[in-house]
């Protein structure tokens, strides 16, 4: 293997421009591969590093958010380049800290680059300012004034890494990227799994604001392996809003410290679900193999550790029901165990699974080989009744783990949906004769799902425009929005309306020349510049 930049991992936090070791105990990645503590040591941080990092956040907003929209997309361009600059040394120490393969993380930070990339084209396109020009009526009775709006930044964002994507959804993933994008500061806390990769990411990050000549505040990385340095984070007066992919529990305990504060904030959080899955029954009878394998391969994939795991599936009985069942469990009898992210995930897994078996009514329908301190792949079943008795029954079970509910009838399979929560997709598996029940189906999971998807599996998630990551609660916080692709800009953004200013006083999106080129809308209409 060869790496490009070599680049030194040394346990410190980047605040701003400057490396600071934090003085609250200390603490080493662990690897799920050796079973052992990585080198070095990171030091954590403590009210006084929150302090000075949210700070320089503040004191960089301003002059940050008004950079014209070309300076903040070649900022994320340059992030990108650094990123892959850093060739397999990252690669490298992500695998080491979380076990994943390195094939994986090669598509993991391809995926990170090109939402970088992405977002800085959205930048120049110019669209997410939402530009809208009401001209004056001063004939009208009464007189209209000049108005004028367009969004802008809300302020400092924290962003928290993700456990189970080191890159994609951690320092440099979609919620630093659309934060810096709208024009938000971002100060970063590590994911104390994978604090290395998370050293090197902001290493790459506090050098492209360096060269870019922006405010050293920009950006800033800490580290704490508990939750002290979050919370205070997230009651830091300059944060005004959060970023976060992980547990129910963890997205709440942010929401509460966010609406407890003297001025409370947004928590963008993405939580939990298990993806429902509904085999129809047409689909079902004419290829129920094909299915079977299909799911094996969504649950597997990554050893299960995507928040789009296929954890549920509804179907209604009967012998393609059966036929399902055997070809997953002969799919799934030759998968190998594996490695989880950390002994903790690993730990919760299993208890997981322990619970799901106590569960009355529950079956094991299949199983994949075993292996000591590895995460075996299991499908369960239980009957529509025994699934709607048991609140239990919904909750994720983090790791290659799905439950199948079968149904009586499409009665039933409708009453397993009213009952469902909220989640991050839904998937319809079927063929053209279970359209008339598809129709009937739609409307229960468009109020429950912020993506729908026919003839696919929910593992693998596009960054786009289109894409909608996000969905009611408990999938996340506010289903209103999306983490992954542009629309996941519009968190950080909002509304400012100018009105009868001078020309020479409006921001340039606003101008009567354009001088930005924007298409804008006039009295409502959209008009392309130049009209």
């Amino acid at each position: 293997m060869t790496t490009m930049t070599t680049m030194s991992i040394s346990g410190t936090q980047l605040i701003g421009s400057q490396e600071r070791l934090g003085l609250a105990g200390s603490f080493r990645a662990h690897s799920p591969l050796r079973g052992e503590a990585l080198e070095p040591p990171f030091g954590g941080g403590d009210a006084a590093d929150v302090e000075a990092a949210c700070r320089l956040a503040e004191q960089a907003f301003d002059e940050f958010r008004k950079l014209l929209p070309e300076r903040r997309a070649a900022l994320l361009e340059a992030i990108a380049e650094g990123l892959l600059a850093l060739g397999d040394t990252l690669l490298e120490r992500a695998h080491l800290e979380t076990a994943l393969p390195l094939a994986r993380l090669q598509g993991e930070r391809q995926r990170t680059v090109n939402q970088l990339r992405l977002f800085a084209d959205w930048l120049r396109a110019g669209q997410w300012q939402g530009a809208r020009l009401d001209a004056a009526l001063p004939e009208r009775q009464p007189p209209r004034p000049d108005l004028r709006a367009q969004r802008i930044a809300i302020g400092p964002v924290a962003v928290f890494g993700a456990s189970n994507f080191p890159l994609a959804f951690s320092v440099a993933g979609g919620d630093t990227a659309s934060a810096l994008a709208a024009g938000c500061p971002v100060v970063a806390k590590a994911h104390p799994a994978h604090p290395g990769t998370s050293e090197l990411v902001g290493r790459v990050i506090q050098r492209a604001v360096a060269e870019a000549g922006l405010p050293a505040g920009v950006f800033s990385l800490l580290h704490d392996a508990g939750t002290a340095l979050g919370q205070a984070l997230v009651q830091h007066p300059a944060i005004q809003a959060v970023g976060f992919t992980g547990s129910r529990r963890g997205g709440l305990a942010l929401q509460a410290l966010a609406q407890a504060r003297p001025q409370p904030i947004p928590v963008f959080a993405e939580m939990s679900a298990v993806n429902p899955v509904l085999l129809l029954p047409a689909a079902l009878s004419a290829r129920a193999e094909t299915l079977a394998q299909g799911f094996v391969d969504s649950l597997t994939l990554g050893v299960g550790q995507f928040c789009t795991n296929p954890g549920l599936l509804i179907a209604v009985a009967g012998p393609a029901l059966e036929r399902f069942v055997a070809a997953a469990a002969q799919a799934l009898a030759t998968r190998a165990a594996g490695t989880l992210l950390t002994p903790g995930i690993q730990r919760a897994y299993q208890q997981g699974l322990e619970q799901l078996d106590a569960q009355p009514g529950v079956q094991r329908a299949a199983a994949g080989l075993a292996a000591e301190g590895a995460a075996q792949a299991r499908l369960s079943r239980v009957s529509a009744p025994d699934f709607l008795a048991n609140p239990l029954l919904q909750e994720e079970c983090f790791g290659p783990s799905a439950l199948l509910v079968s149904c009586r009838d499409a009665g039933e399979l409708r009453a397993v949906l009213n009952a469902l929560d909220g989640q991050l997709t839904a998937t319809l598996q079927l063929d053209a004769d279970d359209h008339p029940l598809a129709h009937q189906l739609l409307p229960l999971l468009e109020r429950r799902a912020g993506r729908i998807i026919a003839n696919g599996w929910p593992t693998g998630v596009e960054v786009c425009h289109a894409m909608v990551h996000g969905g009611p609660f408990p999938a996340s916080s506010n289903a209103q929005h999306s983490s992954v692709g542009t629309l996941a800009m519009e968190r950080f953004l909002r509304p400012v309306c100018y009105q009868g200013f001078p020309d020479a006083l409006l921001p340039p999106a606003l101008q009567e020349a354009n001088p930005l080129q924007l298409h804008r809308q006039h009295e409502g209409i959209p008009r392309a510049p130049g009209r």
